[in-house]
């Protein structure tokens, strides 16, 4: 809001050449097609042609106030020791609740006059008229003490109603001008984002460019789209494009207090002019969103049942989000979903891809591999019976034994294969458990066997899980550490009956001996306490150790 002479395209003029300039102003009016400069010429020539001191053109918004007031004939300085602009009160608000010309000779002895604020100059004379665009007042020309001392005559008031009927053709030429340019730039970042989604581009990315060309097409200053972060459906800034997007970028908005939370929860768009003041929601990002003012938030479906947002702000001052606009970034949000449905799309397909890949190495061991192994030890089982040393028969024995030990952990390695992680009780305990043999062959010098049997999977909940991940992890340790041992073998069993998990780790180490109980077997008899389960040490006939850890599964 500056300037202070009239524009040079309209010097005043006298009484004679009026009819003149007025012809010269609308058809220069009609050369502009950018708003906001229309907007000034309005009014310049409405000062000019008129002789007035000052003036002013509001527009107003849905809510009969202000949202825009552009004054003419005052320096930025006295504008900025005046204060905030007017919202619509006094004289301004009576030509809004009545929109047809108004003029007056002391506007401060008409019943709706206020005063001014301090610093704001003397007026006594104005002329006021309401600008039309088809059947809709637009706004309104304000115009305050004429040049000369004397007050605003019918002349006056003809020129200026003139000059608002073709202000309101100018602004609507201005208006569809930018509805054309804007939805022209819908259209090329619409295209931009398809390519972009068709392309396989990370989500994420896809999402920034969203969030940036959602804020071009809108000319906001900052955009953000929010998804939900917890089961409250509290929401999380997982992209952010424009003023402060650094500051903006992980924050989160609460279900209920903020725009995008109502959004989210409602479905529906939600508009406000000041977020600052509306008590429906609150800035975001701290102190950098608290210099923002109007805002727009736009439902964003995850899915049927979960939903986030996407959110538009303006710095203050600036005008609010029209419902072109919001129509126009509710468009940007399907986009967004889109990108977020073939996002999951695409990782099912490629989690999909790897269980195919899983399923046929697990039946590639099945038919060829334990069919195999199986075959070489019923061979060498028949052959001990021809075998005349007793010393080798037993040493084909314990090979065939050996195949047969082989043979079980392959086919708990297929298992292993067909069984996937469920994403709400983590990794399976048939998997966990191979790893941590994985992990305790480093210190062993050499990878013990592994024996799984039953529904562990689904019979053994995680809190149990975790208590036979650590018992394991003992019991190979002591054998690492104490028995030095050089076999070392774990079974885990569920019967069928799925009552009862059991484990049993045994070693060929130096057994337990007169030893006392070492600080991991307290460890594993508390946890068999925790569980209401028993821990059996027992020193096998053959010599080592033997471990039998076991525990109730819950019912149902």
């Amino acid at each position: 809001m500056s300037d202070t002479a009239p524009h040079p395209a309209w010097p005043r003029l006298d009484v004679p050449d009026r009819m003149h300039g007025l012809l010269a102003a609308v058809m220069d009016l009609g050369r502009d097609l950018e708003l906001p400069q229309v907007l000034r010429s309005i009014v310049e020539a409405a000062v000019s042609l008129t002789d007035a001191e000052y003036g002013a053109l509001g527009v107003i918004d849905n809510r009969q106030k202000l949202s825009q007031f552009l004054p003419v004939g005052m320096d930025n300085d006295l504008v900025t020791r005046i204060g905030p602009a007017p919202c619509g009160h006094g004289i301004l608000g009576e030509l809004i609740r009545n929109p047809s010309p108004l003029r007056l000779d002391d506007l401060g002895r008409h019943p709706s006059s206020f005063g001014f604020p301090p610093h704001h100059p003397p007026m006594r004379t104005f002329l006021g008229a309401p600008i039309r665009v088809r059947d809709e007042v637009f706004g309104n020309i304000y115009l305050t003490e004429k040049r000369g001392g004397g007050a605003f005559d019918a002349d006056d008031e003809a020129v200026l109603t003139t000059l608002s009927t073709a202000a309101g053709v100018a602004v609507d030429n201005a208006r569809l001008y930018h509805d054309s340019r804007r939805r022209e730039h819908r259209l090329e970042a619409l295209g931009e984002i398809t390519r972009t989604l068709l392309a396989g581009t990370d989500t994420d990315e896809v999402l920034r460019l969203i969030a940036r060309r959602a804020m071009e097409v809108a000319d906001a200053d900052l955009a953000a789209v929010l998804l939900p972060s917890t089961s409250s459906g509290d929401l999380t800034v997982r992209v952010a494009h424009g003023d402060a997007a650094e500051l903006v970028r992980g924050a989160r908005l609460p279900a209920s207090g903020s725009l995008a939370g109502l959004a989210a929860r409602t479905r529906g768009p939600v508009v406000t002019t000041d977020v600052r003041t509306d008590p429906r929601g609150l800035p975001i990002g701290g102190t950098a969103g608290e210099e923002h003012g109007p805002v727009v938030a736009v439902p964003l479906p995850v899915d049927a049942a979960v939903c986030g947002a996407l959110r538009l702000s303006r710095r203050a001052g600036r005008p609010g989000f029209d419902t072109t606009e919001t129509l126009l970034i509710s468009g940007f949000a399907d986009q967004a979903a889109i990108a977020l449905e073939l996002a999951r799309r695409r990782a099912e397909s490629e989690e999909l891809a790897v269980l195919q890949d899983r399923d046929r190495i697990a039946r590639d061991l099945h038919d060829v591999a334990i069919q195999r192994l199986f075959a070489t030890g019923m061979t060498l089982q028949s052959a001990t019976r021809t075998i005349g040393d007793a010393g080798a028969a037993e040493r084909v024995t314990r090979a065939v034994d050996d195949l047969d030990a082989t043979i079980q952990i392959i086919r708990s390695t297929i298992l292993q294969l067909r069984t996937t992680a469920d994403d709400l009780g983590g990794p399976a305990l048939r998997r966990r458990l191979a790893e941590t043999a994985q992990l305790a062959a480093q210190h062993l010098g050499f990878t013990p066997s592994l024996r799984i049997t039953g529904p562990v999977d689904s019979a053994v909940p995680e809190e149990l899980a975790e208590h036979v991940l650590a018992v394991a992890a003992e019991a190979l340790s002591n054998a690492a550490r104490h028995a030095r041992a050089s076999r070392a073998d774990v079974v885990l069993a569920v019967p069928d009956t799925a009552d009862q998990l059991v484990l049993t780790v045994t070693d060929d180490g130096a057994g337990l001996g007169s030893a006392r109980p070492t600080s991991g077997l307290l460890n594993m008899s508390s946890r068999a306490e925790q569980c209401r389960g028993t821990l059996r040490l027992e020193s096998p006939v053959e010599g080592g150790t033997r471990v039998t850890w076991s525990a109730p599964l819950p019912v149902g």
